[in-house]
C-alpha cells in the first residue's frame, strides 16, 4: 500500500493522517471514507492519533469492517506511534453504502457528465455517448449495456432528447423500473412531473432525490451509467460526489473563453473530492460547410485542448456544429440514431471509444 510521505519533522500532522485514511476504501465501493466525507473528526498530538468516524446503513459489521482497515494502515505508518479509533454507527438510516450500494451493485462503471457553464450542449452530449456506448462491443461479443440518469434536476431534457414520455413503473413499494428507449434505461425528474410544474427545491431535497435515483431504481445489470448533471458545482455535484461510487467525470464545454474558464473551475470542484478526471469534451467546435468543406470557428478555437492541458487530463475530441444535432434533440432521435454517418456522429463514436477504453468495462 502506497503511504503519503510525511513532514520532515516526521511528526504526524492532521492532514498527514487524512492521506493516510484515503486508502481505506468505504466497504464495497471504489472510493475512500475521506471523500464520502464520513471522517468527522481528527486529532494528532505527539504520534498520538484520535479518529472518528460516523457511518450509517443496515449492515451491522460495517463499524469493525471499517476499523479494522483503519488500524491497518495507521499501524504500517511510522510516524503514528498509537491511535484510538471511534467509529460510531447509525443503524437504518440511509446514507452512503446501504440502500445505493445494493441497486448500482450490478453497475461496472459510473461516468458523469459535467459542465462548469450551461448552454454547451452537455446532456444532448451526454444522451448521444450513450446511445454510442450502447453500440459498441464488449469483450463477450455483446452489445454494451448503458444507462442515463438525468440529475439536472432543475432542468431536466434527457426524456426530451432520447424521445421519451412515458412514466416509470413501479415494481413493488419504493422501487421504480427505469424507462427504455434505443436500448438505454433512463431515470430523470422530466419523467416524474409533468411539463409545467417547476421543480423549486433546495439542496436536502437536492440530495434526497439524487440518493433515490440510486437506491429506489432498478438499474439491473449495466456496463455503464452516465450522469448528466447541471452546470456549476451546486448541491447535486457535491451530493453525487458524496453518494455515487464516480469512477470519473468528463467535462464538456465550448471553445469560448468563458466556457472554458467555467469548465476549469468546476472540474477542479470534482479533484477537491477526489473523482478523477476522465477527459475533456469539446462541443461546437466550429461550423462545416458540408460542400465546400469550408470550417467557420464561431465561438473562438482551441478552448477544449487548452482546457485538457491546464486540467492535465486527455482531451477526447471535438463535435461540430450541425443542424442534424439540434433537430435530433428536439425531434427525440439521438444524431447517433438518426444520422449515424454524419460528421458529428463520427466524432462522438471516436470519442466515445476513447471513454471506453479510459474507464474499461473490465479491469
Amino acid at each position: 500500500m502506497n503511504q503519503p510521505l510525511m513532514n520532515p519533522s516526521n511528526m504526524t500532522t492532521e492532514e498527514d493522517i487524512l492521506d493516510l485514511l484515503k486508502n481505506v476504501k468505504y466497504p464495497g465501493y471504489s472510493r475512500d471514507i475521506v471523500s464520502f466525507g464520513l471522517v468527522t473528526e481528527v486529532k494528532s498530538t505527539d504520534g498520538h492519533a484520535q479518529i472518528k468516524v460516523e457511518v450509517s446503513g443496515d449492515d451491522s459489521t460495517l463499524p469493525n469492517t471499517i476499523k479494522a482497515e483503519i488500524t491497518k494502515v495507521l499501524d504500517g505508518a511510522p510516524s503514528v506511534k498509537s491511535h484510538d479509533i471511534q467509529v460510531v454507527f447509525k443503524q437504518g438510516e440511509k446514507g452512503s453504502g446501504s440502500n445505493e450500494k445494493n441497486n448500482l451493485a450490478g453497475v461496472k462503471r459510473i461516468i458523469a457528465i459535467a459542465s462548469g457553464k450551461g448552454g454547451v450542449g452537455k446532456s444532448t452530449v451526454t444522451a448521444n455517448l450513450a446511445c454510442a456506448l450502447s453500440r459498441q462491443q464488449g469483450d463477450d461479443g455483446q452489445t454494451l449495456s448503458v444507462g442515463v440518469m438525468d440529475c439536472d434536476l432543475y432542468g431536466p431534457s434527457i426524456p426530451l432528447q432520447l424521445g421519451i414520455s412515458e412514466q416509470p413503473t413501479a415494481l413493488e413499494e419504493n422501487l421504480l423500473s427505469p424507462v427504455e428507449n434505443y436500448g438505454l434505461k433512463v431515470m430523470s425528474m422530466g419523467l416524474l412531473v409533468d411539463d409545467e410544474t417547476p421543480v423549486v427545491w433546495r439542496g436536502p431535497m437536492v440530495m434526497k432525490t439524487i440518493q433515490q435515483f440510486a437506491s429506489n431504481v432498478a438499474w439491473g445489470e449495466l456496463d455503464y451509467l452516465l450522469i448528466d448533471l447541471p452546470p456549476g458545482t451546486g448541491d447535486a455535484q457535491l451530493s453525487l460526489a458524496q453518494i455515487l461510487p464516480l469512477d470519473g467525470v468528463v467535462i464538456v464545454t465550448t471553445p469560448q473563453k468563458a466556457a472554458v474558464d467555467i469548465a476549469r473551475r468546476g472540474a477542479r470542484m470534482f479533484s477537491k473530492v477526489n473523482v478523477p478526471l476522465v477527459g475533456v469534451i469539446e462541443n461546437m467546435s466550429y461550423l462545416l460547410n458540408e460542400s465546400t468543406g469550408v470550417k467557420s470557428f464561431l465561438f473562438g478555437q482551441g478552448g477544449g485542448p487548452l482546457t485538457a492541458q491546464k486540467l492535465e487530463t486527455p482531451f477526447l475530441g471535438e463535435i461540430p456544429l450541425m443542424e442534424e444535432v439540434r433537430q435530433g434533440a428536439d425531434h427525440g432521435i439521438p444524431t447517433i440514431i438518426g444520422n449515424p454517418e454524419g460528421k458529428a456522429s463520427v466524432a462522438i463514436h471516436a470519442i466515445a471509444e476513447e471513454i471506453a477504453s479510459l474507464v474499461p468495462v473490465s479491469g
